[in-house]
């Protein structure tokens, strides 16, 4: 019960990387709002330990405001803030991506981030206390060929955790990031282009460990990072990558 008594916002919660931490977060005690875009996805997950499902568009300060409201009618405050939802665009060279996949690509990873801080960060100053976990990618560390713009999202997500941290430190509020490596999750397959077993080999043959991350290792990881066991760190951006970034 290392949660036990506080409150949490997951973004992106309704599958994948952000449904793990979810579960994971309630299983230890919190109160946990499953905000994501899909609210048939949220829903699901919310259903199974009690949390508060909300349909969010994490890319519209309107949207996020609305969420930020009800988490605070919901759950009384919110201690915790995970940034998890995310995008890619399909693998190509970087001149030939789109305009209108670039613009969702930095409005849901990196836009997302000021507006979760604009809605949220005060009240966490106010009290003095307060955890933001930002999802970035080792794509930030070690970018992969022809996902240029989704690389440089990441990269950017990893600058903004330690800046946030250096600026928030004094009001007693940590950020941290985690750097996951390509997992097994419906985001897969856009990175990849295709999901065959030529590509996944391909993937797999950068990962020294020889496995996908799974929605289990960013819970953990991500626990560890927002529970008081981690009082004096912030700032850092951990990979979970089963040592691609050596």
């Amino acid at each position: 019960m290392r949660l036990d008594g506080k409150t949490a916002i997951v973004t992106g919660a309704g599958s994948g990387f952000g449904a793990g931490i979810a579960r994971r977060f309630a299983a230890e005690g919190a109160r946990v709002m499953v905000a994501d875009i899909n609210i048939e996805g949220a829903m699901e997950v919310a259903s199974e330990f009690g949390g508060v499902a909300h349909e969010v568009n994490v890319a519209d300060g309107a949207s996020v405001e609305e969420m930020a409201l009800r988490a605070g009618a919901e759950l009384g405050r919110v201690d915790i803030l995970v940034n998890n939802a995310g995008v890619t665009h399909l693998p190509g060279f970087m001149e030939d991506i789109s305009e209108a996949d670039f613009d969702k690509v930095w409005a849901v990873n990196c836009k997302s981030v000021y507006l979760t801080a604009r809605a949220l960060v005060a009240g966490m100053k106010e009290r003095g206390a307060g955890a933001i976990l930002n999802v970035a990618s080792t794509a930030g560390v070690s970018p992969r060929p022809k996902l240029n713009w989704y690389n440089a999202s990441k990269g950017w997500m990893i600058t903004a955790t330690r800046a946030m941290a250096i600026e928030l430190a004094p009001f007693g509020v940590r950020v941290n990031a985690l750097n996951p490596v390509a997992g097994d999750t419906p985001l897969l397959k856009s990175f990849m282009g295709e999901d065959t077993p030529e590509m996944r080999a391909k993937f797999l043959s950068t990962i020294p460990m020889g496995r996908f991350s799974t929605p289990e290792d960013l819970a953990n990881a991500a626990l560890y990072l927002c529970s008081d066991e981690a009082s004096l760190v912030t700032g850092v951006c951990m990979e979970v990558d089963g040592g691609r970034c050596i």
